[in-house]
């Protein structure tokens, strides 16, 4: 019971950040969307370390410096993958490869449900499909590209969960300290290196582009207004320390339930991110997903059950 309310209010709690993210996304840099969001998440959890009481152990580092390295590979494939597109095939696909990859590891690893649990598990993968079916007018078959960034980024994510899950269960929140400071390291990296990239790219466009009557360079991209990128700092810095809460509690339904049941109902996270849409920005909720969304709490009561 306790691990079916952990895995989906934590799912509702990851959807809600990526909404926050989206919105900040379309104010600055999706990359350095995320570099702030991991860095926010940081220090959320670094006040919260005196709290809690945590082993600093070297499986507790290394599992959950290492799940920083996958969630910051299944980052980059996700928002490369979805550019591609079609997003209503390749969201839902990352998603069931996400469910599927720790939910076959912990039912390996020695989870056993009663029968309605492994019923509710098949029913949860269907409602993640729906749930993170995204309508979309005119979509195209996906490119082969597209689907092996779906299925890698699917992978990383259940990686990432199945590292958690290997963390000693006096750890506190250090593999999540952990993996925020390695996410938030590489992601400030490769932020600053494509800075650094353009900066290099702009000066040569300068040395070489046609003078005015002002003697100043042509050029044709315009600055962004500083209170459009201050709101999407913002935004950025709420969805880091929502999906930290998020974070928390799947670590919190691991360490009371199974790891297959937390990644299937963790995996219906596009569930917070339409409901929030539909309330705030006014979005219309396809009826497949409204299906979508009753399969899951169906799943998730008879998970409760199991």
């Amino acid at each position: 019971m306790l691990t079916a309310v952990f895995g989906l209010t934590g799912a509702l709690i990851f959807g809600s950040a990526d909404f926050l993210g989206g919105l900040a996304a379309k104010r600055m840099s999706s990359l350095l969307v995320t570099a702030v969001a991991a860095a926010s998440g940081l220090v959320a959890l670094l006040l919260a370390l005196p709290f809690v009481v945590g082993v600093w152990s070297p499986s507790a580092v290394l599992w959950g410096g290492l799940s920083g390295v996958s969630g910051a590979i299944a980052i980059s494939l996700l928002y490369t993958c979805l550019a591609i597109g079609p997003m209503s095939i390749l969201s839902p696909l990352t998603a069931v490869v996400s469910a599927v990859v720790p939910m076959t590891v912990g039912l390996a690893g020695g989870d056993r449900l009663a029968p309605i649990g492994y019923w509710a598990l098949g029913l949860a993968l269907v409602a993640v499909v729906l749930v993170g079916f995204v309508p979309e007018r005119g979509a195209v078959r996906p490119s082969l590209l597209g689907v092996l960034m779906a299925l890698g980024s699917g992978t990383m994510i259940g990686a990432f969960m199945v590292m958690i899950d290997l963390t000693p269960a006096d750890s506190g929140l250090v593999p999540l300290v952990m993996n925020r400071a390695v996410n938030a390291a590489i992601m400030f990296s490769v932020v600053g290196l494509l800075a650094l990239l353009a900066l290099r790219r702009r000066r040569s466009l300068v040395t070489t582009a046609p003078m005015t009557g002002s003697s100043r360079p042509v050029t044709d991209a315009a600055p962004q207004p500083r209170s459009t990128l201050t709101i999407g700092l913002r935004l950025a810095v709420a969805c880091g320390v929502i999906d930290v809460v998020a974070n928390v509690l799947l670590l919190l339904g691991m360490r009371a339930g199974d790891l297959s049941v937390m990644s299937v109902l963790t995996a219906m996270y596009p569930a917070g991110t339409i409901l929030l849409a539909a309330v705030v920005l006014r979005e219309r909720i396809a009826p497949v997903q409204w299906l979508g969304l009753a399969l899951a709490l169906g799943a998730a009561g008879m998970l409760a059950l199991a």
